[in-house]
């Protein structure tokens, strides 16, 4: 089976005996809780489309590993062609779930480590690659959904790993056994981890020789004993509960986070990656950091034209639509998404072939997206609500629209427009609420600035790419200028 059903995805999930734990409870069916549904849901799209005759060419890829088709998302991109369309998938999804999807992270991981482990076999003539591809072509074969989980707590910023008072701090090995190694530590904000089969865990910073224990990299599965989650609140979280699809403003989907909790997880040797080979540990992350923040080129994107269609509605339900000053700013929204999009596919483009034969994104291009993330989906959201107007978020609730007596007096005051109802000019305001202060906010909004590592992180690295030296000579070749 290459290719799973979103129904056999979500049945798939529903046999895993995961260790869940929400609001100081243990939750019984993750699959049926209705505050984390909806997030399930969001990575069934991924599933759906991928059924669909017109998507496929995004959806789907040939591997040249099983040498069948397989769903984009454990594919290893061939091409700068592979990458472009990796973009245009996730802003596909973007559009479709109006959500964080969940599946990009495990994409990243899987282009990640595969080259990585490739150069640290060549270093050191460990079997990392090797074990690396056969868990690879396991996804692929099953249609797995994997996370990957880096970002530790960290604990006090200005000490390495092994220098915190409590050495957990960071995920680490606390035995290494002939059969393999046993690791303790977290993983924090792990989105859409408890709607994955397998997590890929890998590094979070680079290491030095002292930090032998906490340069590690492995998979296993999402039920492993000693592994259990602890799911982060939203803002707006328990509207779910309340039986009210309008006020949730995006019920079907959404995104989870967790605190990923592993007390001493065994892990077999051949789904070991990394273990103590620290100078490769930077490499990992440097590659998957640029990984990812090319993802925010596509799914923020397609979340951004979900909310510019919002406030657009919104215009024109209160009769602003003709407005001057509402055309500018909905041109602003679009041009501002169109321009993180552009960093996408530019980053994409300008690929280029590891030494393990997969391709990796321009570095720089990449960090210049992340960094534009950090900023544009901000002045979106706060250009979305400025045309949506006071009432997204003083509305009534969807039971005063139902009740007897008050519904009168709620449709009668709160109409826009003649030919709009009440009900959906509260649902499109809904909508943006969710978007922008909601728990989707926590799949655009704040993630925005924050996923794939802080906005510092990003400067960071175009210093470390923008290759001043070159720049200087060009300058001074132009000017004349002999040393």
């Amino acid at each position: 089976m290459a290719l799973m059903t979103g129904e056999q995805y979500i049945e798939s999930i529903r046999k895993m005996k995961m260790q869940v734990y929400m609001f100081g409870k243990k939750v019984e069916h993750p699959v049926d809780d209705p505050i984390l549904r909806p997030s399930l849901n969001s990575v069934r799209m991924t599933y759906d489309l991928a059924q669909m005759p017109e998507y496929q060419d995004l959806m789907t890829a040939k591997s040249p590993y099983t040498g069948g088709i397989v769903n984009r998302f454990t594919h290893l991109h061939q091409s700068t062609e592979d990458l472009i369309k990796k973009v245009k998938m996730q802003r596909l999804l973007g559009q479709k779930t109006a959500a964080c999807f969940q599946r990009c992270v495990g994409m990243d991981a899987f282009n990640s480590v595969f080259s990585t482990t490739y150069e640290v076999d060549k270093k050191y003539g460990t079997h990392y690659h090797e074990n690396f591809k056969k868990f690879l072509v396991e996804c692929q074969e099953k249609d797995l959904t994997v996370d990957g989980a880096m970002t530790d707590p960290k604990g006090d910023r200005s000490l390495s790993p092994s220098q915190q008072e409590d050495p957990d701090l960071y995920l680490r090995v606390v035995e290494r056994r002939p059969d393999g190694i046993v690791v303790r530590g977290a993983k924090a904000h792990q989105t859409g981890m408890l709607n994955s089969h397998e997590v890929i865990v890998m590094p979070t910073i680079a290491m030095r020789p002292e930090d032998k224990d906490y340069a590690v990299s492995f998979a296993v599965p999402l039920d492993s004993p000693g592994l259990f989650m602890i799911i982060g609140r939203q803002s707006c979280d328990t509207r779910k509960c309340e039986g009210s699809e309008m006020d949730v403003g995006n019920s079907e989907f959404g995104g989870v986070e967790a605190l990923t909790i592993f007390d001493d997880v065994f892990v077999p040797n051949e789904r070991i990656f990394l273990n103590g080979e620290t100078e490769f540990a930077g490499m990992m992350v440097e590659r998957f950091a640029g990984y990812h923040r090319q993802s925010y080129g596509g799914c923020k994107v397609g979340v951004g034209d979900v909310l510019i269609g919002a406030a657009a509605l919104a215009a024109e339900y209160n009769g602003a639509a003709k407005a001057s000053h509402i055309k500018d700013k909905l041109i602003e929204m679009t041009h501002l998404n169109e321009t993180l999009f552009s960093c996408g596919i530019a980053c994409s483009a300008e690929g280029s072939k590891t030494e393990a034969g997969n391709y990796i994104i321009d570095l720089l291009l990449a960090n210049v997206c992340k960094q534009n993330v950090t900023r544009f989906p901000y002045e979106i959201v706060r250009l979305g609500e400025d045309i949506a107007g006071g009432l997204m978020v003083t509305a009534p609730s969807e039971a005063d629209l139902r009740d007897e007596k008050l519904g009168p007096y709620v449709d009668k005051y709160l109409k826009g427009v003649g030919v709009v109802s009440t009900e959906n000019r509260l649902r499109i305001l809904r909508l943006i609420e969710n978007l922008s202060l909601g728990t989707a906010a926590v799949g655009y909004r704040t993630e925005s600035m924050h996923g794939a590592g802080s906005p510092q992180a990003q400067r960071i690295m175009i210093a470390r790419q923008s290759n001043l030296a070159h720049k200087k000579e060009l300058a001074k070749a132009i000017a004349h200028i002999k040393d």
